[in-house]
């Protein structure tokens, strides 16, 4: 073939790729989404070593699935070999005030922005998947044979890496993506295809010598910049930690009862943040600054009830309640007191272990004796039994 007609036809695929990708982001912002980047699975750069090295640390704590999925996570085509471009997007949820200003309020319970509405997987995959079937219909008349695959955040895939090469934002030092236009509050999911797109460039790293987010954790999670040690990150303690809430850990938790924006807040990138338009992502009025006493009184139906369709539900009752009796020991309010009271005889030992905990915060020493005189004698569990001696 002549090289001309070889750059003709170049360009004339260069033009196509162009016209679908301004395609596909008109209609990802008509669907909601904040913003829409392509990248190049050529591009991409294998993170093996990186996530074996997190691993053997121990940095992923109880997450057994992190080490299960490795060699899956480390590269787009080590999950599905056909892909050629990666579409990520990018979804905003900003609050309309710093989530750290309910932290001063110790009868209230702090649930992490991202989880005080409807369950983002769910919104954000089936925006997904409807954005995928346009980029179908789109392309039929060009290829009958282009493939789509959408993620969201439960796949095993490293979608922050791959926004940041994408140019949605960068990888901050707290490990999360920054993007200039929304700071730090963005959902990411990703279309992988088997067409090739033109792809966008990637964005530079912007935090410079800023260590906000560092100096904010309250437990100290960051062993170095751009690191995380997500055994101790306050989002894994009160989600993905199925057993006790480590004692070193629980008063840097405060009143934080799912999750933490602590890192996300402090970023000074936020400034130029915007609030949430998805009616869906916006917060409910009533997990804005629940009441400690009101969550504490709920049997396992009234919090299926209370958070169907919630985040917070997957964490099950039991979980939720051992991260607000954390939260309640670290409330000095005296009407907590009878409710964590109760817990002492619960029949799961998770939570008598943490009611526990928590009386010794609440009560004075005289007044916490008196209580584990009257209950301490019938315990058999050792774990608990340590937790009456303190």
């Amino acid at each position: 073939m002549p090289e001309k007609e070889t750059d003709l036809r170049a360009e004339k695929q260069r033009q196509q790729e162009r016209k679908i990708k301004a395609f596909l982001k008109e209609e990802a912002l008509k669907l909601g989404f904040a913003d829409l980047r392509v990248c190049s699975v050529a591009d991409a750069q294998n993170h093996e070593d990186v996530l074996s090295r997190f691993v053997s640390l121990g940095y992923h704590g109880s997450m057994d699935w992190m080490r299960e999925t490795l060699e899956r996570r480390a590269h787009p085509q080590n999950l599905w070999t056909d892909v050629k471009s990666v579409i990520m997007l990018g979804m905003n949820y900003g609050p309309d005030q710093d989530p750290r200003s309910l932290l001063a309020h110790g009868d209230k319970g702090n649930i992490s922005v991202y989880a005080r509405n409807r369950d983002y997987h769910e919104l954000i995959k089936g925006r997904l998947k409807q954005l995928a079937s346009k980029l179908i219909s789109r392309t039929r008349d060009l290829r009958d044979d282009v493939e789509v695959k959408v993620f969201v955040d439960t796949a095993p895939v490293m979608e922050k890496p791959l926004a940041h090469l994408a140019g949605l934002g960068w990888q901050g030092k707290h490990t999360n993506l920054v993007s200039r236009e929304f700071g730090s509050w963005l959902f990411l999911g990703s279309i992988f295809t088997s067409l090739s797109l033109e792809e966008d460039e990637a964005e530079i790293d912007r935090c410079g010598t800023c260590d906000a987010c560092q100096v904010a954790c309250p437990t100290n999670a960051f062993p170095a910049p751009y690191k995380i040690d997500g055994s101790r990150c306050i989002s894994y303690l009160t989600i993905e930690n199925k057993g006790a809430i480590p004692v070193e850990f629980r008063k840097a938790m405060g009143n934080r009862i799912y999750g933490c924006d602590d890192c996300l807040s402090a970023c000074p990138w936020n400034k130029f943040a915007q609030e949430a338009r998805e009616i869906k992502l916006i917060a409910r009025e009533d997990l804005k600054a629940p009441a400690l006493a009101d969550f504490l009184a709920m049997d396992e139906a009234a919090f299926r009830k209370h958070f169907s369709g919630s985040p917070v539900k997957r964490i099950g009752w039991s979980r939720f309640m051992r991260n607000c009796l954390v939260a309640a020991g670290n409330s000095a309010c005296d009407n907590l007191i009878q409710p964590v009271l109760e817990k002492v005889k619960a029949d799961a030992p998770m939570l008598r272990q943490h009611a526990i905990w928590a009386l010794r915060h609440l009560l004075d020493e005289d007044e916490f004796n008196q209580v584990r005189t009257q209950y301490a004698s019938g315990e058999d569990d050792p774990e608990i039994c340590r937790e009456w001696q303190g």
